[in-house]
């Protein structure tokens, strides 16, 4: 059995979700572990001066209970998978060569070091500051944004923790979050899948004649590496 984290991270109003949905809905045995699950009572989140609500920051989450739901995956991903369900029909592969993938969503998963070691592969969504105020004010929270809080909260906490995910991370993919999953999910795939299945025909028939079974493998192995986009 083999095991993949991914991390799809990125900023407000992103499509941080909605791309890792729509890995998770495509991927055999994935599923999601969503940080906006662990905010903590909104009766203990700090206030600034301003009196704004201080959620943009990793005290503002139970960040100890994610990473004990993450090592619980670590330990046992088909148990753990079992538990979430929903999920997208499980591979028939044999036990060796069972892919298992967390996919790790959220705001500021890259802010966190022990979670940043972790993941296998790094993604970042993106878009403009206008797009994401027009979408932050399309969306209603709970509570609700006071007036003036994007400006002078969520935006300049944004900034200053991308600063500080970049200080600490190297290797992060960051992506366009205008343009359609589809095409995210999609690039480069086939190139991809090529390089990925000649290298490993050169290397199984270095040993072995090549049969169906081995195809079938190679095969299984292009498809959980070109599902994620490589950028």
């Amino acid at each position: 059995m083999k095991t993949l984290v991914v991390g799809v991270g990125g900023m407000t109003n992103g499509g941080k979700s909605t791309l890792s949905m729509s890995l998770h809905q495509q991927i055999p045995n994935s599923c999601i572990i969503a940080q906006d699950s662990y905010f903590k009572d909104d009766s203990v989140v700090p206030v600034d001066s301003h009196g704004f609500k201080q959620y943009d920051m990793l005290d503002a989450l139970h960040m100890d209970t994610m990473m004990s739901d993450i090592d619980s995956w670590r330990r046992d991903p088909e148990a753990f998978l079992k538990q979430c369900g929903p999920f997208p029909e499980q591979t028939a592969a044999s036990a060796d060569e069972e892919v298992f993938v967390l996919i790790v969503e959220g705001f500021l998963i890259f802010n966190h070091r022990p979670l940043n070691e972790l993941f296998d592969r790094s993604y970042f969504m993106q878009i403009p500051y206008e797009v994401c105020k027009k979408r932050r004010s399309s969306r209603v929270y709970m509570p609700p944004d006071p007036p003036g809080y994007f400006d002078e909260h969520v935006w300049p906490m944004y900034l200053k923790n991308r600063r500080e995910m970049e200080r600490m991370v190297s290797g992060i993919v960051f992506l366009d979050g205008l343009k359609p999953k589809e095409e995210l999910l999609a690039a480069r795939r086939a190139e991809k899948a090529a390089d990925v299945c000649v290298d490993t025909l050169k290397m199984d028939s270095a040993a072995r004649t090549f049969d169906r079974k081995d195809q079938t493998k190679c095969y299984r192995r292009c498809y959980i590496n070109t599902l994620i986009p490589v950028y």
